[in-house]
């Protein structure tokens, strides 16, 4: 298991589309020496240049009424 930083991933697809499969992993194995595997560089290779970046996040729920809450307790009655 290894972590890929965006800059290692943007140099990766960069390769990758520009240059073709063979750049990406020899890319790849110049950035993570670890990956000796030609096959496993390849799949790596792969994956990484086919991410997508997150969907965006929800915005945030912003409260009508700003205060305790919406439900008013009985006086006690």
């Amino acid at each position: 298991m290894f972590m890929v930083t965006e800059a290692d991933a943007a140099a990766i697809r960069t390769a990758f589309h520009e240059e073709g499969e063979l750049s990406a992993i020899i890319e790849l194995r110049q950035r993570f020496p670890g990956i000796t595997d030609h096959a496993k560089a390849r799949a790596c290779a792969r994956t990484i240049a086919s991410w997508q970046p997150p969907p965006a996040a929800p915005c945030p729920v912003v409260p009508l009424r700003p205060g305790k809450g919406r439900r008013r307790s009985s006086p006690g009655f």
